[in-house]
Order: structure tokens, then sequence, then C-alpha cells
């Protein structure tokens, strides 16, 4: 007699509840979309077309502001831009994939060690800090002026390259995790490599505290912003901040229309099933004399050599900023020091209320969309409307920005100091691709605690923390919207200080830009989340089986 085929229950809720609680927790995201994005590019849009210094009433001007920029050379200022992306995508695309497939073959203590290298430079982000310091120790003060575009792209390499290292290290090795063989991996890895390629252009369009530096106001979103605030013109600089807008959209909507094709998701790897890798069982099957064995030892010796020199790299690079780190005040007589307290809360504690709201959208958004699938197969199609503002920063919205906070009367207070923005929308992205590879175990009987909750927690921290710490390390929205000395974070403190040439450079104090202490707290938990969580992480691409991972069809 045939045996039954019985089928695992679905769980969760029904389909009409899934449309409604869908809808209703993406909606705050929507909100948040038409008002920090939405609105703001419609306004720059009109701005654009008219003369507004801020004093008169601003009059129509049709396409004067554009063809402005034009003459002054904007197709130029985005070429050289782009140029300045090529340092940092070779680090994503050569020297990243390299160091996680060295580690990958050296085994798991080898891919263990190798994660908690790379979160040095995410613990330790502090560009201004970064960049100021090498500045006034490896560059002579004329060779600024001199050989600017030079000293552009040497800022732009060293403040960025560990945090591109850190950031495609940890996604190429997702690729590679759970793999039976390292060629599966190659659409994933595709996939990855393109989302970074965009990523990286996109961040370079918008450098700022690098192009403040060498005084190159040209540079795209440098030209909106002092075009537009210290010049008074918002027309112009709304034109600049458009232009600026055209190329970000595109790249948004090319990397949305990547995930989708691709049907890229994050899954959990079974710790059962991680001692079967590739890696480990080959060895295993060669013996400790066999070609595997001597592969992973070679591979091994190279990946110490890297990681030695990835180190020596490092302290090298942030020495100027580590022998100035117990400094934290400086002392311009006849004016007193800034307080230090009042710096460390107006560099924290306004950014950690933004860190917290934006994610927090982010993660309702992230869960309607990949978690509950109120569309469906095609309930990625939501993630289409934030398409364009995916790689958008602070910057380009910026004139709308301040002009919203000054007609609040919040300029140099702290709701002012909160960064714009309600939700982020690269956060969003993130959390509906982790639900949507979680959602299947959910869907095939497991718990909601147990698929869904216990596996995202984490990753929710994770990105909290390093949202908070990114946007603290910031200097674009201080330097418009808190200017006088008893207002300004400490990155803006000390880039004032650096700038101006009053403080010796030997005496210049950038310890409270990013302390030890909270570096130290930082480093502490990001290791700890590196090691015991994402590297239990996966990258997936290609088809899905409701099964979950284990039945999924795909690379």
């Amino acid at each position: 007699m045939a045996t039954p085929t019985v089928t695992a229950a679905r769980t969760g809720p029904s389909s009409v509840a899934r449309i409604g609680i869908g809808f209703v927790l993406l909606l705050p995201a929507l909100l948040a979309l038409a008002w920090s994005y939405l609105l703001p590019t419609v306004l720059a849009v009109w701005r654009s077309t008219t003369r507004d210094d801020l004093l008169r009433p601003a009059d129509s001007v049709g396409g004067a502001n554009y063809q402005a920029r034009f003459q002054q050379g904007v197709l130029g200022d985005f070429g050289w831009a782009m140029l300045l992306a090529l340092v940092p995508l070779a680090l994503a695309l050569l020297v990243a994939p390299l160091l996680a497939l060295l580690a990958d073959r050296a085994g798991r203590r080898a891919t263990l060690a190798v994660r908690a290298l790379v979160v040095a430079p995410v613990a330790g982000y502090a560009p201004v800090a970064l960049l100021v310091g090498w500045r006034l120790d490896r560059m002579e003060p004329s060779a600024v002026a001199d050989r600017q575009y030079a000293t552009l792209v040497e800022l732009t390499a060293i403040g960025g390259a560990g945090l591109v290292v850190a950031v495609a290290t940890t996604a190429f090795l997702g690729t590679l995790r759970g793999r039976s063989h390292r060629r599966d991996a190659l659409p994933a890895a595709s996939t990855v490599a393109g989302l970074l390629v965009f990523g990286i252009i996109a961040a370079t369009l918008q450098s700022f505290t690098a192009p403040l530096l060498t005084g190159n106001t040209g540079f795209p979103l440098t030209h909106v912003v002092v075009a537009s605030l210290s010049r008074m013109d918002l027309g112009g600089g709304s034109a600049g901040a458009v232009l600026l807008l055209i190329p970000l959209a595109l790249l948004g909507l090319a990397a949305t229309a990547l995930l989708l094709a691709s049907r890229a998701r994050i899954e959990v790897v079974d710790e059962a099933a991680a001692p079967g890798e590739h890696h480990e069982g080959t060895i295993r099957k060669a013996g400790p004399g066999g070609a595997a064995g001597g592969g992973s030892r070679r591979a091994g010796t190279g990946l110490a050599v890297v990681g030695v020199f990835f180190v020596g790299l490092l302290l090298w690079v942030a020495w100027p900023w580590l022998r100035r780190s117990l400094r934290f005040t400086n002392e311009v007589a006849p004016l007193p020091a800034v307080s230090l307290a009042d710096m460390l809360v107006a560099t924290w504690l306004p950014t950690l209320l933004s860190a917290l709201v934006t994610v927090a959208v982010a993660v309702a958004g992230g869960f309607a969309i990949g978690g509950l699938r109120p569309l469906g197969r095609f309930s990625e199609l939501l993630l289409l409307p934030f398409a364009p503002w995916l790689f958008v920063g602070t910057g380009p919205l910026a004139i709308e920005s301040y002009l919203r906070t000054r007609d609040a009367d919040q300029l140099n207070s702290f709701l002012g100091a909160v960064p714009p923005g309600w939700v982020s929308i690269p956060a969003l992205f993130l959390f509906a691709v982790l639900f949507r590879g979680l959602e299947p175990r959910w869907r095939a009987g497991g718990g909601f605690g147990a698929s869904m909750l216990a596996p995202s927690v984490p990753m929710v921290v994770l990105v909290g923390l390093v949202t908070w710490l990114v946007t603290a390390g910031q200097v674009l929205w201080p330097w418009i919207v808190a200017q006088p000395p008893m207002a300004r974070p400490a990155p803006l403190e000390a880039m004032v200080q650096a700038t101006t040439g009053r403080i010796p450079a030997d005496d210049l104090a950038l310890g409270a830009v990013l302390p030890l202490p909270i570096m130290l707290l930082f480093l502490a938990a990001l290791v700890w989340l590196q090691v015991a969580y994402l590297d239990r992480l996966t990258v997936r691409v290609g088809r899905q089986s409701s099964r979950g991972p284990r039945g999924a069809q795909s690379c």
C-alpha cells in the first residue's frame, strides 16, 4: 500500500492578514519616503529654476541655472569624481575577493580571524580624524594647493579604503558560506560585485569631507553646499543638486533591478551542516599530506602574510590620528575651550536618535516586504518606489533640509543637529533581502521566534550600531546647521581648527572625534556580531523553494 505524502503545514498569517499587516507596516516607510526624499526632490527641481538668495522672493529664471552649471564644467566635475572611485573599486573587486577566497581556503579558524580583523576599520570609522591627521603629518602644506586633484585622490583612498575592504570582504565571505563547491558562489558573488560597484560610485559622487579639506569647491556635492549656502545662491545650488540626483537615481534603479533579477536573499546556514563545507570536507578526504591539505596550508601562509601587512598598513595610516587621540579639546586664546561633554553630546546623541528612528522604520518596511510578502512573489516590486533614493545621502537634498530646519527655528539646536531623514533606505533593502531568505522556514512550519525573530535581531543591532557610528562621523549636516563653537560636534570642531591653522599641528586635539573607549566598545560589539552572527549568514541568488534554505534551488 502506498504511503501518503505528508506536506508541511504552512504557518503564519493568512493571505488577507499578510496583505493588511504588510501595508500597515510599510506605511511609515512610505510616509518617510515622501517627506524625507520625494517632497525635497520636487522642491529642489522647482527651486533650480529660480533665482533665490534667501533675502528676496524667488524669481523664475527657467533653465539659466542649468546653463550656468554646464558652462562651469559640471560634466568634467562628474568625470573627475568617477575617476576617484577607481581605487575603492579596485579594493572592492580585487583585494576583497582575494582575501575572502584565501580565508575560505585556509579553513574555518582563518575565516573567523579574517572576519574579526576586517571589523577594525569599521569600529574605527572616523574619516575626519583620519584625514586631518594624514594631511597634517603626511602632506606638505604647499602640495595641497599645488596638486589639488592628486591630494583629493589620496585623501579619498585613505578615508574609504578600510571601510570598503571590510564591507566587501564580509559580503564575499557570505557568498562562499555553506557551499559544497566554490564555483557555486559565482552567481551570488557577481551580484555582490555589481551592488558594490553601484554603491561605491554613488558614495564617491557624494564625497564632501575630502574635497572640503582640499578646498575643491567644484566637486559635485561641495558645489551644491558652498554655492547655495555660502554664496547665497539657492537656485544654482539646487540645479547642481538635481544634476547630482539624476545619476544617483539611475544607480539606485540599476541596483534594484539587479536585486530583483537575481532574486538575491540572505539565509541562515544550519550549524549542523557547516562542517560539510568544501574546505574542511576536502581536506579530510585528501589527508594531511594531500594536495588539498597543502593548498590549505599555502592559503593559510598567504593569508598570514596579508594579515600582517593589513594590520601594519592600518596602524601606519591611522598613526597621525592615534598620536593625537589622547588630546580632547583645543584652546584658542582668548576664546575658552569647547566643553568636551558638550562636544560628545552633540556628536553622539542626535545621531543616536536618528539611527533609532531610521532603522526602526526600515525594519518594519523590510519585514513587510520580505517577511509578510503582501504581493506574493511580486512583493519585491514594492522596493521600486524607494529605488531612486537608495544611494541618496544627506548632501543632494541638503538645501531643502536646511530650509526646513531654519523655518522650524532649529538651527544650532539639539533637534536641528539630528540628521534629516526618517528612514534608512539602504537598511530597508537589506532587511527586505534578509526577511526574504528567512520567510520560507516560517511558512514551512517554523515558529516566528525561531525562524524570523532570532535570526534578525542581531542584524537590527548591527545595522543600528553601524548607522550610528557612520552618521556620527559625518561632517556635512553639522557644517550646515551647527556653526557656533558651542554647538559643533567633535568632527566639525576638529575640521574647523585644522583648516583655520590657529593651532600648531602637533597640538591639535583629535581624541573627541572617536574616543578610544567608545571605539573599543564598538569594536567588541562588532567583532562578536561578525564572528557569532554574520558567519552564519549566506548570500543566495536564484529560485527559492518554500522548504527553506535546505531545499532551495539557488546559487
